[in-house]
């Protein structure tokens, strides 16, 4: 059967080789689409040594939506009481006026200006004001595209995970793009009711997608350690994605482990290194495919659930991957005896993947493509 070839526009804050989960989806789209024969066209702060390779490579275009000039203020010199105080002014700026994402909702509409003659449109989001420079651009006299897809990893207004809510100013222009929008994707089931209720038919759930053909893992061999030896990779959220009660357990068991850690979030670890005596191992961020090979050397890998039901840790799919059973936690109250049984090689109670072939980017990026029909 022939496949109509379509028009498509991208518009993102992160791309190759940022490492977050909102440059990954926009990475493996566009390398699908492009694989597929589409013509795409992305829009991000483009850098140009590393992405006109990319262009090159996958036949796409790349353009340019500049760097981001409004700078987060940085809390990490001075006093104990200077940083609290730009702690505070640094969460009060985005609480109020969403600095520093706010600019990249002026750039997509200056990049978006006059565009027109697509048939698909993806603009992605966390950040939000994504699709808020989109709508904006997006008239009724200029589309753009046939067909707008929002896609949301997190949600906005009815995000949980965050220890501060929303203002209640932004679910008017929350509101204003959901109406202006064709379909809203989210991630997974759950996350609709994060969505207000007028809104969700237009919900489509697309779920984060990755080439499991340019998965290589070591030597698809795994090994047991001589220690147990388990790793978690991603960020921390105070009461909802914590480590601490999960820490403190393995800590009271007296017994030799290893714990390797790829965070940023150094806050939540540092107070136990001491106490671990090297049995934790902080390590920095690395390339996603790098990560997935390190990870399948270990005999188990940590999954601190987000505490709600609206939002989902997108790492799920990179730990399928590795091929290793996933020991899924809750910040608190979990199952000590399923830790200790993890700790002993009986994983049983290891992590269940629901239908992990729709995480293949192919069947991702045909869901997409269905929406412009």
């Amino acid at each position: 059967m022939q496949i109509k070839l379509m028009e498509i526009i991208i518009i993102s804050a992160a791309f190759y080789p940022q490492n977050s989960p909102r440059s990954f989806r926009t990475t493996e789209l566009v390398k699908e689409f492009a694989r597929l024969g589409h013509n795409v066209t992305v829009y991000i702060p483009k850098n140009k040594k590393e992405h006109i390779a990319f262009e090159k490579e996958y036949g796409i275009t790349i353009k340019d939506l500049g760097k981001q000039k409004y700078k987060e203020i940085n809390i990490k010199n001075g006093s104990k009481y200077t940083i609290l105080f730009k702690r505070a002014i640094r969460r009060g700026l985005l609480q109020l006026f969403q600095y520093p994402n706010i600019e990249w909702m002026f750039k997509v509409k200056k990049a978006l200006k006059n565009k027109k003659g697509y048939d698909l449109m993806i603009s992605i989001a966390a950040p939000h004001p994504v699709h808020w420079g989109t709508v904006w651009a997006r008239t009724k006299q200029n589309k753009i595209a046939k067909i707008w897809v929002a896609d949301c990893g997190d949600p906005f207004m009815g995000g949980t995970t965050d220890t501060f809510k929303q203002f209640f100013y932004f679910k008017y222009m929350e509101k204003y793009w959901n109406k202006k929008c064709d379909y809203i994707s989210v991630p997974f089931d759950g996350a609709k009711d994060a969505y207000y209720k007028e809104f969700r038919h237009k919900i489509k759930v697309i779920p984060q997608g990755f080439n499991f053909d340019e998965v290589k893992l070591n030597n698809n061999v795994y090994k047991p350690n001589k220690t147990p030896t388990f790793a978690y990779a991603g960020g921390f959220i105070p009461g909802a994605r914590d480590p601490k009660e999960f820490i403190k357990y393995l800590l009271s068991l007296n017994i030799d482990f290893k714990f390797i850690v790829y965070t940023r979030t150094l806050n939540m670890i540092q107070p136990y290194l001491d106490l671990a005596e090297g049995k934790i191992e902080i390590r920095d961020y690395i390339p996603r495919t790098q990560l997935i090979q390190e990870l399948s050397k270990m005999d188990f890998i940590v999954n601190f659930n987000n505490g709600v039901s609206t939002q989902l840790p997108s790492k799920l799919i990179d730990y399928y991957l590795t091929k290793r059973p996933v020991l899924p936690l809750d910040s608190y109250g979990f199952e000590k005896e399923t830790v200790n049984q993890f700790l002993k090689g009986d994983y049983s109670h290891q992590f269940v993947y629901n239908n992990p072939e729709q995480y293949k980017i192919e069947n991702v990026c045909q869901q997409f493509l269905e929406l412009n029909k």
